[in-house]
């Protein structure tokens, strides 16, 4: 692909000067991210500029989700996910990074770096995303690197964000399709009614669908349902739909009550004209039946309890099937919990399906906690009389037997706070790390410098360079997760370093800068001509005129006296014999050592110089403008001719600031 460097960066700077606009459509937002399914390509067709927030991102410099698009997925079978986003324009640039929010907020993506999975913030323009031909999962914003990025690996049952990243603000959109890895991001379970029950009085069907759908396929006024009998089914609403908008429960009115008996529910294309459909887009087939079971004469025992959060302070309870709304003790004493950690119910909410206005019934209740859970282990909901004087009853007027409960399990939020100690030498610095508070935490990664990482509970890394160590560690319990940087300064190892100038002319005073490590406290300078020092920044000093040209080698030690460590770098510089700027009047270029070239002697102040030979007719045989250029006597490789060769000389006295021309010739002997 050829590279549009110049165009992507005049745009980017555009870009940078664009007032930020809030992002309010769908894909604009973590919350509205949009799903991706299998291997169906997605198009965006605009990308109006919004966004501009940053994002935590394991590279140097600051990354923002400049005019962002974002996606949501599912692992359904672990493995390597593969993808390719495709911009309409060709010189359009778009980056991307993928972030495991599994049990988290999806705007932890703004403030949690150990979300991380993988990233492409690369400045070049065309296709990019995620290949087998990647050589890593993190390329940052370096030029010249990868426009794909190593496939990562997805974690079977595990939630995916996906951002993609608009750099160059080009009104064009972009292609997206998912292809090329073994992981599985499509539902393998076909959509599907799982089983129905009639109500107790007769007037209701409830109907538990295979897995969680869309609550807006399904129509109000019941039409995605037929029952076999002479009622008719003149509304549907979905139970608890959740914050993706999906749920799997539906309770089908009927036009009338009718009594128990043999009953089956039908799926046909509702009045807006589709079934039900799942996560992926597919759709229940219309046709598919189940048969309606009578009433139920068992009690509604609790069914589940969900408790997703770290250190939960809520619980949501569901039922087996709806229990009566009036039954329910508004001041939570029809609970109790038990287990490793003194828990308290605070209040309780429950929403109640009015469809009977008599009976009004809901399926989920949820016990907000007085304090949260920070203790992990098994736990116990136990249900008993309420204040009230009894306990729940079930739509069907059974009550659930005092004592009955449900196990779940706490998971307090794990820390990956650590300390550290450093253990120091010459050559290298041994730091041994130390997880703070390791109670709950079941898996762990330590990244050094995002180059290498270790799993063990307290690492020993040893550091050979001085300068800030990025060190990372991420922690789990295999719901909650933390992670926690830090930088460490390591500077006990010495470099030494100096500036002076290569050449000088005799009588020129010979300034030195002292570059070496900020940790060296002591320093030995030696000179080439007896002369030396102990200062930081020694004294300027002259050279003797020995008019001949003069190699002196400079040293200098630095020294840091605590952790005894020294390192020692020597120069050579050249003292002229003169700065007298002369060409000879004859060379011998025949490889003795002497007198082999010809060229400007001593034109260290000369700036400006042009220096040119001819031959005996007149042709430019030789031409420089760096006086140490020298010329061996040969053309295009060949040697010339025993003869009297012609020069010109042109500079400026950089002291005087004259202009000086000369002219002459010289004598090439062989």
């Amino acid at each position: 692909m050829m590279k549009q460097a110049l165009p992507v960066m005049i745009l980017l700077c555009f870009a940078k000067i664009l007032p930020a606009q809030v992002c309010t459509g769908s894909g604009h937002t973590p919350s509205s991210a949009i799903l991706l399914c299998g291997s169906n390509s997605y198009t965006q067709n605009s990308i109006p500029g919004c966004g501009q927030t940053a994002i935590p991102v394991p590279c140097n410099g600051a990354f923002i989700n400049m005019n962002p698009t974002w996606f949501k997925m599912t692992c359904f079978s672990a493995g390597t996910l593969g993808f390719v986003i495709s911009p309409h324009d060709p010189v359009d640039n778009f980056d991307w990074q993928l972030f495991d929010i599994s049990g988290r907020n999806n705007d932890d993506v703004f403030t949690d770096p150990g979300l991380f999975v993988a990233c492409n913030w690369s400045p070049e323009p065309g296709e990019t995303g995620a290949s087998t031909n990647g050589d890593n999962t993190k390329v940052c914003s370096d030029p010249g690197l990868d426009l794909f990025s190593k496939t990562p690996v997805l974690i079977q049952g595990h939630e995916y964000l996906l951002l993609v990243s608009h750099r160059t603000n080009l009104p064009t959109g972009f292609d997206i399709i998912i292809n090329g890895g073994t992981a599985s991001v499509t539902d393998p379970i076909e959509p599907d009614l799982f089983n129905a029950r009639l109500s107790c009085d007769g007037r209701y069907v409830f109907a538990l669908l295979n897995k969680k759908m869309a609550c807006s396929t399904i129509a109000p006024d019941g039409s995605d349902f037929t029952i076999s009998t002479g009622a008719t089914v003149i509304g549907a609403s979905p139970v608890s739909c959740n914050a993706d908008g999906e749920a799997n429960f539906v309770i089908i009115t009927l036009s009338n009550s009718i009594p128990a008996a043999s009953y089956t529910l039908t799926i046909q294309n509702g009045s807006d004209m589709n079934t039900i459909q799942d996560k992926c887009g597919r759709y229940i087939a219309t046709g598919n039946t189940i048969p309606v079971l009578p009433p139920s004469t068992d009690p509604a025992l609790p069914d589940s309890l969900q408790t997703r959060d770290c250190s939960p302070g809520k619980l949501k309870l569901t039922f087996r099937k709806p229990v009566l709304c009036n039954s329910i003790a508004v001041n939570a004493s029809d609970f109790m919990i038990t287990g490793p950690q003194p828990v308290t119910i605070d209040n309780i909410t429950f929403n109640c399906n009015t469809s009977n206005p008599q009976s009004p019934t809901t399926n989920e209740i949820e016990l907000h906690l007085m304090t949260p859970l920070t203790v992990g282990g098994v736990f116990q909901l136990v249900l008993r009389n309420g204040t009230d004087g009894n306990p729940i009853i079930d739509e069907c007027g059974n009550y659930i037997p005092p004592g009955s409960s449900i196990p779940f399990i706490g998971r307090p939020s794990v820390s990956a706070a650590f300390t550290y100690t450093v253990s120091t030498s010459c050559k290298e610095d041994t730091v041994r790390f130390f997880q703070t508070f390791p109670a709950g935490v079941t898996n762990r990664q330590w990244k050094f410098n995002n180059t290498s990482s270790s799993d063990i509970a307290n690492p020993v890394k040893i550091f050979s360079s001085n300068g800030e160590q990025t060190v990372q560690l991420i922690v789990t319990n295999g719901v909650c997760s933390d992670t926690a940087t830090e930088t460490i300064t390591l500077e006990n190892k010495v470099k030494a370093a100096f500036d002076m100038p290569a050449i000088i002319c005799p009588e020129d005073t010979l300034h030195f800068t002292n570059k070496s490590s900020d940790n060296a406290n002591r320093w030995e300078w030696s000179f080439g001509s007896g002369i030396t020092s102990n200062l930081q920044s020694p004294a300027a000093l002259n050279y003797p005129i020995t008019n001949r040209e003069t190699i002196y080698t400079v040293k200098l030690t630095a020294i840091n006296t605590t952790a005894n460590c020294r390192d020692s770098m020597t120069k050579k510089i050249t003292v002229l014999s003169s700065c007298y700027i002369a060409v000879p009047t004859a060379f011998t270029p025949n490889g003795d050592g002497l007198n082999d070239y010809l060229h400007p002697l001593n034109a260290l102040k000369a700036t400006g110089l042009v220096f040119r030979v001819f031959n005996r007719v007149g042709q430019l045989v030789f031409e420089t403008r760096d006086w140490t250029r020298k010329w061996d006597g040969k053309v295009g490789g060949m040697p010339q001719g025993t003869g009297v060769y012609a020069w010109m000389l042109s500079f400026t006295n950089s002291e005087t600031g004259e202009k000086v021309f000369m002219k002459g010739t010289t004598v090439l002997i062989r």
